[in-house]
């Protein structure tokens, strides 16, 4: 898909693309680090006809929701490519050992073949965490890999 990007002398930068259907949508993102979502006219792209002022915060959690769903379409379409590859959501209990501690704690990778690849906390996905993520209790910690690494995994979030 082709974004375009046009510079705004004294405002920022804006990035425009244009959907299967035929619609414009853009994001102008401002100097100040403010962030407009904006919907153009079917009939004229030159027309904006909504427009919508986003703290950096508010930008930040509205791409997360976005990303959202391109991690699980990216999770089934390694799926349909490899066999033998499984997604395992494992629900990080209170009581978990690693409840507190980083994910570069668990070794897990190192352990069992198998990556995690996301958290998702309070509703929020928050793709390819980092060696330093915390966790935290009720995260559900998405592991791909084969059923195997998953499963070790799954009992090193459970019982170390």
């Amino acid at each position: 898909m082709d974004v375009e990007r046009t510079s705004l002398p004294g405002i920022g930068l804006r990035h425009v693309l244009t959907t299967a259907r035929g619609r414009q949508i853009g994001v102008v993102s401002h100097h100040t680090g403010r962030r407009d979502l904006v919907v153009y006219d079917k009939h004229d792209p030159d027309v904006c006809v909504v427009s919508v002022a986003l703290t950096g915060e508010e930008a930040n959690t509205l791409a997360e929701l976005l990303e959202t769903s391109r991690v699980v379409e990216r999770l089934a379409e390694m799926h349909r490519q490899v066999d033998g590859l499984v997604t395992e959501q494992i629900v990080l209990a209170a009581g978990s050992p690693y409840a507190g501690r980083t994910l570069g704690d668990t070794q897990a990778r190192a352990r069992t073949g198998a990556s995690i690849v996301a958290v998702v906390r309070e509703g929020r996905v928050l793709a390819s965490p980092r060696p330093d993520f915390v966790f935290a209790a009720e995260d559900v910690v998405v592991a791909v890999g084969t059923g195997e690494g998953t499963a070790g995994v799954a009992d090193i979030l459970t019982g170390g």
